[in-house]
């Protein structure tokens, strides 16, 4: 019998909601939860395969090690003896520094991530740590510092409020919900803003509006100024223009890498 289960994605920081379907132990359909509060039923394709990811064949659900060239089946005690028997000979002859580490992504956003590394380091007594980060993470929190003061509050852009947008290293035609809204809000709830000026054909063939005393349209609303608006909470998440952070950029600012 199968039955539902609510969890949260942990490919990346956007920490999506899932809806899961689990016929025994297996997960056998993932969907976006639209009950979530911030992705509102939006995943992309990796966690939208979970299904198929859960029970693919080629999927490996037991340590291998080989023996005469050939791949075998073994526990986890024979896995670690033979890492430590293949490791040891290269930190008695070049030192423990010759043995780097490589962590990858998502390493910061799972369990074992966060309390396996320390443990190996300090076993092998290595200063050589290498990770993904500085490739497309590293910059990210140097800015942050920069501009925020804080290397792992990394805000989410506000969109909704933004009259121009300067893209750099950035593929705007395949986007995550790591550093970009939600694309769930409707246009038409988003604030309005000033018409554009009309052109000079169509001021010639109808009359101007009438102006108000200070030269102004009674019906254009009021100039805002952009570092005024630059951290309201948008109208159409939230029912109400809010001054401080939106929970969007409160959420951001915990993709740290202690996650």
């Amino acid at each position: 019998m199968s039955r539902t289960a609510l969890r949260i994605c942990p490919l990346c920081e956007a920490t999506c909601g899932l809806t899961l379907t689990i016929e025994g132990t297996r997960v056998t359909k993932a969907r976006g939860d639209r009950d979530d509060v911030f992705s509102k039923g939006f995943i992309c394709p990796k966690g939208a395969s979970f299904g198929a990811a859960d029970g693919d064949p080629d999927r490996l659900r037991t340590p291998l090690v080989r023996e005469d060239g050939e791949l075998r089946e073994a526990t986890w005690e024979e896995a670690f003896d033979a890492v430590a028997a293949g490791l040891r000979p290269v930190v008695e002859e070049h030192g423990p520094h010759a043995v780097g580490v490589v962590l990858g992504n998502p390493n910061v956003h799972t369990m074992a991530g966060a309390l396996y590394p320390p443990v190996l380091l300090a076993g092998l007594r290595t200063h050589s740590l290498f990770t993904a980060s500085t490739v497309d993470q590293m910059p990210k929190h140097v800015s942050s510092g920069l501009l925020y003061g804080d290397a792992v509050a990394i805000p989410v852009p506000d969109l909704d409020r933004t009259d121009h947008l300067l893209l750099l290293g950035a593929n705007p035609s395949n986007p995550t919900e790591v550093s970009a809204p939600p694309p769930t809000s409707p246009a038409s709830s988003r604030p309005s803003r000033p018409a554009a000026a009309p052109s000079p054909s169509s001021t010639r063939a109808a009359p101007a509006p009438p102006s108000s005393p200070t030269g102004t349209s009674p019906s254009a609303p009021a100039p805002t100024h952009c570092c005024s608006r630059r951290w309201r909470t948008c109208s159409s998440r939230s029912g109400s223009s809010t001054s401080g952070s939106s929970p969007r950029m409160s959420r951001a600012s915990t993709n740290s890498p202690t996650r």
